[in-house]
């Protein structure tokens, strides 16, 4: 098998990581991604050490892709229900070229091997030396994007979770901003909806890398999302739910007009 291969053909978890088969599972029943490849540990080490093959295999495979892309780890025990390594594992938006690809693998690989990841590894009980794959998808340029759980995760409640904000969705998981907040009953009821105080967006740049940008006074208490997006929402979560299984972490993104899965990935449990 080739250590660069379309998100679709990413099957094994040894080799390219749980992020990367997780969307290739999505992939492969229809959820709606945007475009993609998966680079195994072994290619994403060779790119990192200046293998001139390995970069030639992940320029080939890419060069289809629409850039700019965004680059993300794929590590081969990242984002189970033990630990999510959220903040650990270095992501990358807005990479501007193939040429600057080479750059962004390797950056990922140094943070998946960098002193405090290793150190939250040892945290959750891993002590083995990290495969780190890669993801590549081409970058959207969102209206609205966050994340939604289909649990609720403080009540364990059977109710959908959803926060968001204007542009990248970033800005929500890095808690750059107080997102918009609505609880969405499983019958598609909306419970709930509370503006929240989005005074930035994120929006890429044009030669590369994200800028924070000012929100107009008139949205930033405006609600992000509305009714007819939310029942899009919910329908993406029961899908998710049919393709992975309960309780799941969702990054969802809207550009022109579309809902886009960005990552699908089981609750962490509390206190890691």
């Amino acid at each position: 098998m080739s250590g660069v291969v379309p998100l679709a053909d990413a099957r094994d978890d040894s080799i390219f990581g749980s992020k990367a088969t997780g969307l290739g599972a999505a992939a492969r029943e229809g959820l709606p991604l945007p475009p993609g490849v998966a680079l195994s540990g072994d290619v994403v080490e060779a790119v990192a050490s200046g293998e001139d093959s390995a970069v030639e295999e992940v320029v080939a495979l890419a060069r289809d892709l629409a850039f700019p892309v965004a680059v993300r780890s794929s590590a081969v025990d990242e984002d189970g229900a033990d630990a999510s390594f959220a903040g650990q594992h270095m992501t990358l938006l807005n990479v501007p070229s193939c040429e600057a690809l080479r750059d962004a693998v390797r950056e990922i690989w140094w943070s998946a091997n960098s002193d405090s990841a290793i150190t939250y590894r040892q945290r959750v009980g891993l002590f083995r030396r990290p495969s780190v794959g890669v993801v590549v998808q081409s970058l959207l340029d969102p209206d609205s994007a966050g994340v939604m759980f289909t649990q609720n995760p403080v009540t364990g409640d059977d109710e959908l979770m959803i926060e968001a904000s204007w542009g990248l969705g970033e800005a929500v998981v890095a808690a750059l901003v107080i997102p918009d907040n609505f609880r969405v009953a499983r019958s598609g009821e909306v419970l709930d909806r509370t503006p929240g105080l989005k005074r930035i967006r994120i929006r890429s740049l044009p030669g590369g890398g994200t800028r924070e940008e000012a929100v107009p006074p008139d949205r930033a208490e405006a609600l992000c999302l509305d009714d007819a997006q939310l029942a899009e929402l919910s329908g993406l979560a029961d899908r998710c739910e049919e393709v992975y299984g309960r309780a799941r972490d969702i990054e969802f993104a809207f550009a022109d007009g579309n809902l886009y899965l960005l990552q699908c990935r089981a609750v962490t449990r509390a206190g890691v």
